[in-house]
């Protein structure tokens, strides 16, 4: 059972933002009221999201609808996901919203489900989790996206995580010192302390944060910094950040990185949904 994550007023507002003043084409062609019955299904094999938000538009644009297959399957082309009816005024209303949000929201999802596989077949325990870079305004939808595809957020917002950037470390005289401020201040947080250069892991090492978030470092990079950790404290947790993706997923995870963290999910291609509309 999917958890929802949307409300009644997100999907008063997805519909209102695309038929503000109602629908003038088949307003003008008379044929509200015409009984109509749409499918959905994929055109690929895509990982689904989003088809119990897209039966909700068209209840809530007036229709009768029923969703056919689950967020996070993995389902194949031509399935039929989806199936609504009522009047025409109802699914025409709905239609292109709940496709769209289908498309974006299942493409986020596949691409998130093959990093996650491409990286556990190397190491089966690796984390894989997101940045904040979501579309400011669809941080619900996009985190749901990345959730059905088997990965997690990695930072929500910057309210409830400790993640100190090398833009922060310029203002301080010792990283250690910035660690152990955020340990004083928020000692049931866990520490993350983001480095670009091997350099600078040896800078942090001392002030044992909980995680060293690797910017940008090349798998090889990432293996020599695993292993200085292993030698420095075995507790401390190695992530890689920046420019991780579909390609490099199972090198950085061979390399011995505890954590992928990407973005590359968020620029997924939209998945392809095939929509039939016919009478009833």
């Amino acid at each position: 059972m999917t958890q929802k994550w949307w409300s009644t007023a997100m999907l008063d507002a997805l519909l209102a933002e695309d038929a503000p003043y109602g629908d003038l084409t088949t307003e003008a062609l008379g044929l509200e009221a015409v009984p109509a019955r749409l499918t959905m299904s994929m055109r690929a094999p895509s990982t689904l999201c989003g088809v119990e938000l897209a039966r909700d538009l068209f209840l809530a644009a007036g229709a009768g609808a029923q969703a056919l297959a689950e967020t996070a399957v993995r389902v194949p082309a031509g399935e039929p996901i989806l199936m609504a009816e009522g009047e025409a005024g109802a699914i025409f209303r709905a239609w292109k919203v709940a496709q769209t949000l289908v498309e974006y929201l299942s493409g986020i999802a596949t691409l998130t489900a093959d990093i996650v596989a491409a990286a556990r077949a190397v190491s089966p325990d690796v984390a894989v989790v997101t940045t904040r870079k979501t579309f400011p305004g669809a941080k619900a939808q996009m985190i749901a996206a990345i959730r059905a595809g088997g990965a997690y957020p990695h930072r929500l917002g910057l309210s409830e995580t400790l993640l100190v950037f090398p833009e922060h470390q310029i203002f301080l005289a010792d990283p250690a010192e910035g660690v152990a401020a955020l340990r004083r201040t928020a000692p049931e947080k866990k520490v993350v302390v983001e480095v670009k250069t091997l350099e600078e892991v040896e800078g942090v090492l001392p002030a044992r944060p909980d995680v060293l978030q690797c910017e940008k470092m090349s798998p090889e990079e990432i293996r020599a910094v695993v292993q200085r950790v292993a030698q420095a404290d075995p507790a401390i947790k190695v992530a890689a950040a920046g420019g991780v993706n579909l390609s490099n997923a199972a090198a950085y995870a061979a390399a011995g990185a505890h954590v992928l963290v990407t973005s590359a999910p968020y620029w997924a291609k939209p998945a392809d949904v095939k929509v039939v509309i016919g009478p009833a």
